[in-house]
């Protein structure tokens, strides 16, 4: 029996097939070169349908930019997820998974976090609209670090917040520079991480 697609079901695919594309473009051109013509044909639709799910070139551009932190911290949590111990062995083996997603995402998606922060940077009214679900964003994140610290024990030598806000602004940065200059930066921040938690 073929399964019907309510109203809402199609909705949701349509936007879902919008943002990726739109993903894809803004992380190949940035968001000053990227138009609405390039992604309404990377998606395989109109440009209406996206002034009728977006709105406007900036509302998708926000949309992406809170898929793309939601991924984040789905990612971290995974990457976290998996510690149980903090020695070498451990290290290698996060350094090895966060390594691995950040391949499987791509450089083009770690430089599309600096384009976000870019315009944001550039349009203090834009700035002002996604502020709420930055800080939610990092106050999730900082959840998900309380919670691996409990469980392996250890102490935080800042508070949680300010280590989620630290881990936010690096961390794709290390994914530009491992992939620009040919070096493996993922250990050696995972060690710089370390350095503010007190292991028992």
């Amino acid at each position: 029996m073929v399964e019907r697609w309510t109203r809402e079901r199609r909705r949701d695919h349509t936007r879902s097939l919008l943002l990726d594309a739109a993903e894809e473009v803004f992380a190949e051109k940035g968001f000053a070169q990227a138009t609405l013509d390039d992604i309404a044909y990377a998606a395989g639709f109109t440009k209406g349908a996206i002034y009728k799910h977006f709105g406007t070139k900036e509302d998708l551009f926000l949309a992406v930019s809170d898929r793309h932190w939601r991924r984040y911290i789905d990612n971290f949590a995974e990457v976290v997820s998996a510690v149980t111990e903090v020695g070498a062995r451990e290290l290698d083996e996060v350094a090895q998974l966060w390594r691995r997603l950040s391949h499987d995402r791509g450089a083009e998606r770690a430089a599309l976090s600096h384009e976000f922060a870019l315009y944001l940077l550039r349009n203090p009214e834009a700035r002002e609209r996604v502020a709420a679900k930055r800080l939610e964003a990092a106050e999730a994140l900082a959840r998900f670090i309380d919670e691996g610290i409990d469980r392996i024990g250890g102490t935080l030598l800042i508070p949680a917040s300010t280590f989620a806000h630290v881990l936010i602004a690096t961390s794709d940065s290390v994914v530009l520079g491992s992939r620009l200059d040919d070096i493996d930066l993922y250990r050696p921040m995972l060690e710089m991480y370390l350095s503010v938690i007190k292991r028992p």
